[in-house]
């Protein structure tokens, strides 16, 4: 028997694994509760699971807290089996799920004599990570677990028509041995593509006209809309109908920020930037590269774009400011993820599962991690977390190689420290680009860096008292020093009443460079070493590809 006709991927998937004998039992995780378009009408994902998908199902039972056992389907069959059973369907939780493997024995031993009753049986358990959490303990938790496990793993459930589906928001908030057991089979219930938001769309404009226009060109609506729920869409175009207003893509970056922030606080930040690449001082080269790929990506070209880039630099080069200035010649959110671990067992990694779902449905966006090589773990880092950080590190390995994200969510690691990141996260396929951010060469480029932050903090200085103050300028200056320089100079100038030129004067007097030089050697050598294209570093650095320190000349000058 087919899948019912237009069902999405995910549900054709499940329905083939069942008929084809492959598994039993599915765990249903992701954007589980949003609703789908099925005939003329939206419905609910476990409407259609119970009504659509398994309509041929005989009999259906339904598991959740709140409500207990229910049988959505074939209470007469059950009756067969214990007339009054209908009168007496458990609530609490060991009970239930015994009185569903109980009917599912006396299935089996019919079968055993000889009476097969060639009966479809399902069951779908709500909130399977509230029944079964992750960090679950005791004699009930190993009870059902020991239980559920049964109908995906032993006879007589493999040998029947038997299946069950376990729904759960986040995977890693469910028991492990359930959700990554051998018996179990994992269903992500993605975000709706484009074609399904449009048919959405379709249902909508018919009860909503004023609201969706019949002239709308829905599919590129529905493109502008990637990221966003069925659900959403729906509450919003119930707003904007019941303002008389009409739905606009504008309305929908505004959502998906809103989502980002509601969703994840204290997971993520969402970095909006005013900035671009002209902001950003230097690095022409470099510059150069990124607009050509935003060139690319506001083209739709997406075949040549990075999956990822490396920013690697000694510290105070600027690197969190040039995803801001890249982000903002792109004209994309930028996601900051934060600290995202917790104690709890699976708390981490059902963080790190949300994360991944808030940035597919922002559709296209930057996601930025600074301190890189602290924040993405290591593929084996001991006993001392239990494994945590393995596990960790092979999600997120995982998820910046899925090729479907090319031109939808960039990688920008930063790190002063590249070494300390695995190799395999930074191999071509999940960080194609690996860019050097070095402090100035020069006392040209020192000065013409300071120039420009003295225009952004309305210091007065003149080229020609920046010209006098040329010998004095530090090499090996980097921006946030610069800025630190330019800062102290400024309020020199306005707490003593001096000129801008005689301030950054006095503030040069005596300055010493704020990272130790052998600190600053080491990392330039480092963000070197790691470059994807020597034509990103200046040639005095050129040298160090590979060898071990500045020379004597440099390091004299940079004092």
């Amino acid at each position: 028997m087919p899948a019912p006709p237009g069902a999405p991927e995910w549900a054709a998937d499940l329905y083939t694994a069942f008929e084809s004998g492959a598994s039993g039992q599915f765990i249903l995780y992701g954007n589980v509760h949003d609703r789908l378009a099925a005939g003329d009408h939206l419905v609910n994902i476990e409407y259609y699971i119970e009504n659509e998908l398994l309509a041929g199902f005989q009999v259906l039972f339904c598991y959740d807290l709140g409500n207990g056992l229910t049988v959505q389907r074939g209470a007469e069959r059950l009756a067969e089996w214990v007339p009054a059973v209908m009168q007496t369907l458990p609530r609490d939780p060991q009970a239930a799920i015994r009185f569903v493997s109980r009917f599912g024995r006396y299935l089996g031993n019919l079968r055993a004599i000889g009476k097969p009753d060639n009966l479809q049986v399902a069951v779908i358990i709500r909130g399977a990570d509230q029944l079964l959490p992750a960090q679950g303990n005791g004699f009930e938790h190993g009870s059902l677990t020991s239980l559920i496990r049964e109908w995906g793993s032993s006879p007589p459930f493999t040998e029947l028509a038997f299946a069950s589906l376990l729904i759960s928001d986040n995977l890693h908030d469910l028991e492990p041995l359930i959700a990554f057991g051998q018996q179990s089979t994992l269903v992500r219930v993605p975000l709706p593509s484009v074609s399904e938001l449009r048919s959405a769309l379709t249902l909508l404009q018919r009860e909503f006209p004023q609201t969706i226009p019949p002239r709308t060109d829905l599919t590129a609506l529905a493109a502008s809309m990637t990221g966003v729920s069925i659900s959403t869409l729906e509450q919003l175009t119930k707003v904007r109908a019941h303002r008389k207003q009409v739905l606009q893509p504008s309305d929908f970056t505004i959502l998906k920020k809103e989502m980002v922030e509601h969703d994840a606080p204290g997971l993520v930040e969402f970095v909006e930037s005013k900035r671009t690449l002209d902001d950003y001082y230097g690095q022409h080269t470099l510059k150069a590269w990124f607009r050509q790929d935003v060139e690319l990506w506001q083209k739709n070209d997406l075949r040549a774009l990075p999956m990822g880039y490396l920013l690697c630099g000694p510290i105070g080069t600027g690197k969190t400011f040039l995803v801001e200035c890249l982000a903002g010649e792109a004209g994309v959110p930028v996601v900051k993820l934060k600290n995202f671990r917790e104690k709890w067992v699976g708390s981490s990694e059902g963080n790190l599962e949300k994360i991944f779902r808030l940035i597919r449905a922002l559709g296209r966006c930057i996601v930025f991690i600074d301190e890189a090589d602290q924040t993405l773990g290591r593929r084996d880092s001991g006993n001392n977390d239990g494994g945590l950080s393995g596990r960790l590190y092979s999600m997120i390995a995982q998820e910046m190689s899925d090729t479907s994200n090319r031109g939808k969510v960039v990688w920008v690691l930063a790190s002063s420290r590249p070494d300390l990141i695995e190799v395999d996260l930074k191999r071509p396929g999940r960080i194609d680009l690996k860019v050097p951010i070095l402090p100035t060469t020069s006392r040209d480029e020192s000065r013409a860096l300071i120039a420009a932050l003295a225009r952004r903090y309305e210091l007065p200085i003149s080229p020609g008292e920046l010209q006098q103050l040329e010998p004095l300028l530090p090499l090996m200056l980097t921006p946030g020093a610069a800025e630190v320089l330019v800062m102290k100079a400024y309020r020199v100038s306005r707490t003593q009443n001096v000129s801008g030129g005689a301030a950054l004067s006095d503030c040069l007097t005596g300055y010493q460079n704020p990272v130790p030089a052998d600190v600053l050697e080491k990392q330039i050598r480092l963000a070197v070493r790691e470059a994807s294209d020597l034509s990103f570093v200046p040639d005095l650095f050129k040298h160090k590809e590979g060898s071990d320190e500045l020379t004597q000349e440099h390091r004299d000058r940079g004092a």
